[in-house]
């Protein structure tokens, strides 16, 4: 007997949850007069009617909801096939893919991720930057293996551990009107124009991060995402921007700039670990989880 075909159980499968050809073939991306030749050729290759088609769409069979049962795990063991192998290298070497957003890449990661890869020549890390509120949704559907993000509290849907904490401070040029003061609040830097991003890189999400702590919307001038950008902005006099103050720390004395506290509570920022679920992880992610957590030397 020949194999069965995934492709024509993927489109078997849609034709029975749509309960229409059409459907079905929109749904996988091929023409319905392709579709259901699939299913013929199926049909004829097992040799039963598996749908029967009538003026309202398609419904199976007997034969048909036992295939159907079967072929849903058939192609979630496909699925997991597909994923297991996608944590490898092109070249077959292991691979762990972790996500992080900008702070952390320039704060926190390289120093654990060299303790890590010491003595694995045959590992890969697949590190992809991106924004803090995306990062527990990519580990929970399973896009990458690691997350780390930073906010007030663990996020839904994962596995979190605390990790780190930083502050963001005021990033302002020498001799600004601000420089008189040690610390402050946003609220009394309002006056002046700022430069994005902010610690939820945008203007709409940081409002609602920050509540109540700011009488109006900050005049943004200019959306920056690069740190060092941003910093040599400030300097040719385009505004003032938060900025997280380990990394703001770099360039104060080679562009003239001065780096003023902030009060406010939101200005201390929590960051976090996160895996899809911490009692099924591959030993490799177990073991750069463990390295993570570690304390700082």
């Amino acid at each position: 007997m020949k194999k069965l075909d995934v492709p024509a159980l993927e489109i078997f499968v849609a034709a029975v949850e749509e309960k229409s050809l059409s459907k079905a073939a929109e749904r996988e991306n091929v023409v319905t007069s392709a579709a259901s030749r699939r299913i013929a050729d199926l049909e004829r290759h097992l040799e039963r009617t598996l749908l029967h088609r009538h003026g309202r769409g398609v419904e199976p069979t007997p034969a048909g909801v036992l295939l159907y049962q079967r072929a849903k795990a058939i192609l979630r063991s496909v699925q997991l096939a597909e994923e297991a192998i996608d944590s490898y290298s092109a070249d077959g070497q292991a691979k762990i893919r972790l996500a992080a957003n900008p702070s952390t890449l320039l704060q926190f990661l390289p120093a654990p991720m060299a303790r890590f890869l010491a003595g694995r020549d045959k590992v890969a890390v697949d590190v992809l930057e991106a924004h803090s509120y995306d990062i527990p949704r990519m580990v929970a559907e399973g896009a990458v293996d690691i997350g780390i993000y930073h906010a007030a509290r663990p996020a839904a849907g994962v596995s979190s551990f605390s990790f780190r904490r930083d502050r963001v401070g005021l990033v302002v040029p020498l001799g600004h009107p601000l420089t008189a003061r040690a610390s402050l609040r946003l609220e009394d830097a309002l006056d002046y124009d700022l430069l994005g991003y902010f610690p939820r890189h945008s203007l709409d999400q940081f409002l609602d991060y920050v509540g109540t702590s700011l009488s109006r919307p900050p005049k943004v001038k200019l959306q920056v995402a690069n740190f060092e950008t941003r910093c040599r902005m400030i300097r040719e006099g385009l505004g003032i921007a938060v900025v997280p103050e380990g990394i703001a720390r770099n360039y104060l004395a080679d562009m003239g700039l001065a780096l003023i506290h902030l009060e406010d509570p939101w200005a201390e920022r929590h960051f976090h670990i996160c895996v899809r679920d911490a009692a099924d992880m591959r030993p490799l992610v177990a073991d750069l989880l463990a390295a993570l957590r570690l304390p700082d030397r």
